[in-house]
């Protein structure tokens, strides 16, 4: 079982089937601990009515036991300013070159506190984050795919939850690459690999 934690960050409305494939097979397929990370201790309840109670609150976060930190999407992210405590949590792991990775609307929130830093990356669309973002100065870096990795920073789009758990999997070193690629196409495809003889 690997030493570092995956950090799930969990907030009121959180897009709760974003990190989905992720985390279950980083806790299956790479033996992680998952921890739910809250604001507050308080419980918080999903995009999808589904009440999730935080094991520890962004404060509790010890850098060192970050193995990855992930933030799902959801509507909050295109109205409310990111918590000064989250965007102090954030900085510290990426000075720390922790691995962050933000899918759909939690791409506004990386780039509202300057986490892009001319890095390769995507989100809902060019125009998105141009609309969500004022002073959003990366356009040249940005990439129209589902999910782009660029220096422990991973991105995607609210419809790339696969392709988002394959850079995952593919930056903490889960499964091998033979292994990512026929999962990715299993989940993407909705069809089983033929078998050969």
């Amino acid at each position: 079982m690997p030493e570092k934690a995956v950090y799930l960050l969990v907030v009121e409305g959180f897009a709760d089937w974003e990190p989905a494939h992720a985390v279950a097979e980083l806790r299956r397929q790479g033996h992680y601990k998952v921890e739910s990370v809250g604001l507050t201790s308080a419980a918080v309840r999903s995009m999808g009515g589904i009440t999730v109670l935080p094991s520890r609150t962004v404060s509790e976060v010890n850098t060192s036991d970050v193995a990855v930190f992930i933030l799902p999407g959801g509507d909050r992210w295109e109205n409310a300013p990111v918590e000064s405590e989250l965007e102090q949590l954030l900085k510290q792991l990426d000075a720390c070159n922790v691995p962050i990775a933000a899918i759909c609307g939690a791409t506004v929130a990386i780039s509202r506190i300057g986490l892009l830093r001319r890095r390769r990356h995507t989100s809902n669309g060019l125009e998105y984050l141009r609309s969500h973002v004022p002073g959003y100065s990366d356009a040249d870096k940005y990439v129209d795919a589902p999910a782009v990795r660029d220096r422990k920073l991973i991105t995607a789009s609210g419809l790339g939850d696969v392709e988002f758990a394959r850079e995952l999997f593919e930056e903490l070193e889960v499964m091998s690459t033979k292994e990512r690629s026929v999962w990715a196409q299993i989940f993407r495809s909705a069809k089983l690999p033929e078998k050969t003889a």
